[in-house]
């Protein structure tokens, strides 16, 4: 299933946020906002937000990418995920919002945020859905969110029909933007019930379980989908990866200490096993 299945261009035409990422939805629960404070060297934070509530599969994906992408980062006590249901509302505008400020209080220069976002999308956004809520989050809100965030170092990843867009709009040498499609290309997987998306399986379940680069993670992802597009009949989504050159190197020297501590305390060994 594709997000044209859903008419989504004709739902969510009308419903832009005016003012960025506004607390129109108020009175919806948060999610949980307790982060851990930041400790000399690299710290990686986690934002991860299933958006459409009438279906089960971006809840589900939402925490599932949030698990991996704990154990792939190595990082404990730095995540926020948020969803929304057909009865409950976790990430509403207002909750994004709060959850990118706790960032703000706790994130130290050399740091790394990952945001994710798994929802319908169109051209304009990814959509968001509660009970009683519709709007859409559009690259111009979340490039609000990660100045929000105080995030030097972001990485943004965004699972949805025509995602995209974000890439063309906040990729750059400290932004990495891997997305699940291109900006003129739907993505699959939708359904609900499933545990993930086309796209989230290959990604998070498969390709990032066994690789701690998010990059070479990503090649392998797209190469999963595009294969299982072909079997399946369908045109290829073309998912993107964009950026983030500062933001890898910086994520690859994190991953490199333990092995450098180790090669410094073994001594007179180190030049020839190091």
């Amino acid at each position: 299933m594709t997000c044209k299945a859903h008419g989504l261009k004709m739902l969510i035409a009308s419903m832009a946020l005016a003012m960025g990422l506004s607390g129109a939805a108020s009175a919806q629960p948060a999610p949980s906002n307790r982060l851990a404070a930041s400790q000399p060297g690299t710290d990686v934070y986690i934002l991860s937000f299933g958006l459409w509530g009438p279906q089960s599969v971006f809840e589900s994906e939402a925490k599932g990418a949030a698990r991996v992408l704990e154990t792939s980062l190595k990082t404990k006590s730095r995540t926020i995920v948020g969803f929304n249901t057909r009865r409950s509302s976790g990430a509403t505008p207002q909750a994004i919002r709060k959850a990118a400020q706790s960032v703000s209080q706790v994130i130290d220069p050399d740091d790394v945020l990952v945001l994710f976002l798994t929802s319908h999308g169109s051209t304009d956004g990814a959509a968001l859905v509660t009970k009683d809520y519709q709007t859409r989050i559009t690259p111009d809100n979340v490039q609000q969110l990660l100045q929000e965030s105080g995030a030097r170092y972001r990485v943004v990843i965004v699972s949805a029909c025509y995602s995209g867009v974000f890439a063309r709009r906040l990729a750059d040498e400290r932004t990495l933007v891997i997305t699940a499609a291109s900006a003129d290309r739907p993505s699959f997987g939708c359904r609900d019930g499933a545990t993930w998306t086309y796209f989230g399986d290959a990604f998070f379940n498969k390709a990032l379980r066994s690789e701690g680069r998010l990059d070479v993670a990503f090649q392998k992802a797209r190469t999963l989908v595009t294969r299982r597009e072909e079997r399946e009949g369908f045109d290829p989504s073309n998912p993107q990866i964009a950026g983030g050159a500062e933001v890898l190197a910086r994520l690859g020297e994190r991953g490199a200490m333990p092995a450098q501590q180790a090669c410094r305390a073994s001594g007179a060994n180190t030049r020839s096993t190091c």
